[in-house]
């Protein structure tokens, strides 16, 4: 998404880290693409430590491609936000083209070499396009606060963070307004993203430490 600032800090780098030391052997084992998602709720560090473990792979030699689930919303940010404000039961799974991640995901791992995808203008409010070539990449991370529901993916890392423990993050990031409004927003995602923790594979601890969920 154009326009989406990231603060990364050593707690991110940690819990990347970590997490990579988990996914290595899995990763440099796998013959072909191999998936992974990064989900949590907002303000808990997705972006970040998305971006933090692209980083520690691409050192390593493995490129990486990030998806970013606010680029496959249906509406733009500030559109959305206002149909939410018209009706709070437009909150959920249904205001993103998780279907399209999905298939954009398994032409991936078909051998498609280039994809079209949505990419959001966050100051313009609209979504544009982009193709992209993903021919040399290795790793693909798909980050967001639903992610954990995609299929066809290799590890789910969730981070164990509410919107509670987020208040500060989301304050620095200063992208919304943080009212009663918005808490119950975060309580509607809250209980949708908390039904999806089971299928998580790695859990980034409040302390930001990453533990393999045995399974």
């Amino acid at each position: 998404m154009k326009g989406d600032i990231l603060i990364i800090n050593e707690n991110h780098k940690k819990a990347a880290k970590q997490s990579v030391e988990i996914m290595l052997e899995d990763i440099k084992a796998s013959e072909g693409k191999y998936m992974i998602t990064v989900a949590g709720e907002s303000g808990a560090g997705k972006s970040e430590i998305a971006a933090s473990i692209a980083e520690i792979l691409e050192e390593k030699g493995m490129k990486c491609f990030i998806f970013q689930q606010d680029d496959y919303f249906v509406y733009p940010p500030k559109s959305n936000a206002a149909m939410r404000v018209k009706d709070i039961s437009h909150v959920g799974l249904s205001e993103v083209r998780l279907d399209l991640i999905d298939e954009q995901l398994q032409d991936i791992l078909d051998g498609k070499e280039e994809i079209t995808k949505p990419l959001v203008i966050f100051d313009e409010d609209r979504i544009d396009k982009e193709t992209v070539s993903i021919k040399d990449a290795k790793v693909f991370i798909a980050e967001g606060t639903y992610t954990t529901s995609l299929n066809n993916i290799d590890t789910h890392i969730f981070i164990d963070r509410n919107y509670i423990d987020t208040l500060e993050a989301r304050k620095e990031r200063n992208r919304e307004k943080q009212d009663e409004f918005l808490e119950k927003i975060l309580k509607i995602e809250h209980e949708i993203i908390t039904a999806l923790v089971s299928r998580a594979d790695i859990i980034i601890t409040k302390d930001f430490n990453a533990i393999k969920v045995e399974k």
